[in-house]
């Protein structure tokens, strides 16, 4: 068998050590918020790689996948190294467009929740919204937490509360008018709003910052029956299903104004659910928010 000759063989080496890296990838993915795209690294000579996908996030990987929180114009750099330490770069510029719902992030000390805020309840959607970009939740404690029925917050006396002192009475100096929508309904993660009781309140106004998220407890056909029942209405069979396998608080329909569903970070509501209580139902370590528009 013919041999390569040994120089020929230590040129290739040498070469091959020498040559330049080429920096090179696409996109794969829907350009959109919260919508992962990932990266198809067509780089050559190179053996580690530095990225920075434009919103103050980078990665190490020689293939990654980023989820953009945000929409807007970000420039994506990717660094192709070689052995030698040289380098070249590819810069792709990209466009993310906005959620095509309603969607707020609720962050906490135990993690964060992504929340839908429904159109069909505009008022109360538009009233968050507007609370969120203000700032107004920001610091602001879950004051009440009730494990395997709900947490409640948004009270603004609860900014900087001493501990033991009574919650829940504060507001924005205004209620909303009740959006009772027939296909909104209280199971596990339904977002709501909190109100003062019927004897003051019948028309069942929602305070215009508490809010509460449903944590909940199994449900039963025979529960859902009896509530239908007593209040007059019939569940739709979607209802009922969700009902039975996710759980929540069926007692709280049409009595209360749901606008909202929690979508991910159901594991973050476990855990702010479980947090030790006083006597009173607050928790013993201030969970603290900051809520903020996905746009």
């Amino acid at each position: 068998m013919k041999r390569t000759p040994l120089l020929y063989v230590v040129l290739a080496i040498i070469l091959g050590s020498c040559a330049r890296p080429v920096a090179n990838f696409s996109l794969e993915g829907e350009e959109q918020v919260l919508s992962p795209i990932v990266f198809d690294n067509q780089s050559e000579n190179a053996t580690s790689y530095e990225w920075d996908f434009g919103d103050g996030n980078t990665s190490e990987l020689a293939e990654p996948s980023h989820i953009y929180r945000q929409s807007g114009n970000y420039t994506i750099s990717l660094k192709a190294i070689n052995e030698k330490g040289k380098v070249r770069v590819a810069e792709k510029a990209v466009s993310i467009a906005p959620p095509k719902i309603c969607l707020v992030e609720i962050e906490t000390i135990h993690g964060s929740m992504l929340v839908e805020l429904y159109d069909a309840t505009p008022q109360h959607q538009d009233n968050f919204v507007k609370l969120a970009q203000e700032g107004y939740y920001d610091g602001l404690l879950f004051h009440r937490v009730i494990e395997n029925f709900m947490i409640q917050g948004g009270d603004p006396k609860s900014k900087n509360a001493p501990s033991g002192q009574a919650l829940g009475s504060g507001g924005p100096g205004y209620t909303i008018p009740a959006e009772f929508v027939d296909s909104l309904v209280h199971i596990k993660g339904a977002i709501a709003a909190a109100r003062t009781g019927d004897a003051v309140n019948p028309q069942k106004r929602s305070s215009g910052s508490q809010f509460y998220i449903v944590h909940g407890r199994s449900v039963t056909e025979q529960d859902l029956a009896r509530l239908e029942a007593q209040k007059g209405f019939r569940y739709t069979t979607r209802q009922k299903e969700a009902y039975l396998e996710y759980g929540g608080t069926p007692f709280l329909d049409r009595d209360y104004t749901v606008f909202g569903q929690v979508v991910e970070g159901f594991e973050v509501l476990d855990k702010l659910a479980a947090v030790p209580t006083d006597p009173r139902d607050r928790p013993k370590e201030d969970l603290k928010m900051k809520i903020r528009l996905i746009r």
